[in-house]
């Protein structure tokens, strides 16, 4: 097989590394890709936003399947250009990706078939938005209703905060087109994870459970950022939550889709808070979750491609995955500045001192290779990544490998699965 991973970040550059390993795979072509994806890939710089590109790419190449990595391009409709073209590819089509897309519209979803989600209203005009924060106690939730790669989510902790977000929002368009409508919503209170999912429109099949951390400081402090770690398995989450998760929220959610009309093949990715009355909906994603992949896929026992392929050609029914019994945890190593406007340009060492440690996975983001050196190019640099017996022993494992990387202006949290590995202590 001859594929195609479209994007460029630790995401991607996991999917590829899963890739390379099935003997069904003879070469690898990533688009934009990164320094790392190009040890494993052929990379050709055609942006992930360039549909025409990557369609023209997908033809000049011959390969037999796309996969899809960022959710940009799927809402876009890349999957539409290809399957129109007869091409294989992974990922759901822009009809389908509204679920990503639209957080409004996910939620009506939510609403019309009974799945379970907090209290939430879409506005798009101040004052009524101002008025149903009354209905409401605080800390608040404002979303961007689009894409807003990551940091459209402001939780509040007052009227007068909750007020500057939506502001930013629907006055000053901090956001742009994704902040012409925002979501106003409860605050739930309990523990937050990541189920993802593989379904092609009938069958669901849940991966590992995995618990990011989207704020930019130790002790869940700063803003969001699009995730500084993550780690699996979730100790906070038992077989029978499990069973919920898969019956009452992804495979609820596949159901609900399908009888709308909406063919969803691809991964269904949703954030679920573990609530006191069960687990509800944050937000749906349309593809693998970063940094939630690059601890996940680790752990995956199978056949990658195939899983793919199967998913394709709407098989999944007869296809099992299998886990690991050994867990992993992620650590995003970040530039000086972000998650705002981040500094770049900066040389890299140790990379391959810190992939040399046992169980450790060194996945690239924002690094772009130049003069024969490894420089940085964007907010979030690398994923450092370990597999161990339990978290204790994979979270060490990690930060050992993190303390072996430098470059001017690095930082990271330092307390990633902290709290998940006290009772291993």
């Amino acid at each position: 097989m001859r594929i195609l991973v479209v994007g460029a970040g630790a995401r991607e550059h996991a999917l590829c590394w899963r890739l390379a390993q099935s003997a069904a795979v003879d070469s690898l072509v990533a688009a934009p890709g990164n320094a790392g994806m190009a040890e494993l890939a052929t990379v050709v710089p055609v942006a992930a936003g360039d549909v025409d590109g990557l369609v023209e790419l997908a033809e000049q190449e011959s390969v037999d399947l796309t996969v899809v990595g960022p959710e940009a391009p799927l809402v876009a409709g890349l999957v539409d250009e290809l399957q129109s073209r007869g091409m294989a590819v992974f990922g759901p089509t822009r009809e389908a990706a509204r679920i990503e897309g639209s957080k409004v519209w996910a939620r009506s979803l939510c609403e019309r078939h009974s799945i379970p989600s907090p209290r939430s209203r879409p506005f798009e005009e101040l004052e009524p938005a101002l008025e149903f924060l009354d209905e409401l106690s605080p800390p608040y939730v404002i979303k961007a209703d689009g894409l807003a790669a990551g940091k459209g989510v402001v939780i509040a902790d007052d009227i007068s905060a909750a007020r500057t977000a939506l502001e930013d929002c629907l006055i000053e368009r901090a956001f742009g087109e994704a902040g012409r409508s925002v979501l106003v919503e409860e605050y739930l209170v309990g523990s937050e994870v990541t189920a993802m999912a593989v379904t092609d429109g009938r069958t669901v099949l849940p991966f590992a459970l995995a618990q990011d951390y989207k704020r930019a400081y130790e002790g869940d402090e700063g803003p969001n950022t699009g995730g500084m770690g993550a780690y699996s398995p979730v100790p906070a989450a038992d077989p029978k939550v499990e069973a919920l998760i898969l019956q009452d929220i992804l495979q609820a959610t596949a159901d609900a889709l399908a009888a709308e009309g909406v063919h969803y093949q691809g991964i269904l990715y949703a954030g679920v808070m573990l609530t006191d009355d069960g687990p509800k909906v944050l937000e749906f994603n349309c593809r693998f979750g970063d940094p939630e992949a690059q601890v996940v896929l680790p752990r995956m026992v199978g056949n990658f491609p195939e899983l793919l392929l199967a998913c394709v050609e709407r098989n999944l029914s007869y296809y099992e995955l299998g886990w690991t019994p050994e867990a992993c945890v992620g650590v995003v190593l970040a530039s000086r500045g972000y998650p705002g406007p981040a500094e770049t340009g900066v040389p890299i060492s140790g990379l391959k001192e810190a992939a040399q440690r046992e169980e450790v996975q060194v996945f690239h983001s924002g690094t772009v290779a130049r003069d024969g050196r490894v420089v940085t190019s964007g907010g979030r640099v690398l994923t450092v990544t370990a597999l161990g017996s339990d978290l204790s022993e994979a979270r060490h494992r990690a930060y050992e490998a993190c303390s072996l990387i430098r470059f001017d202006g690095m930082h990271y949290r330092k307390d990633i699965a902290e709290r998940a590995t006290e009772g291993n202590r």
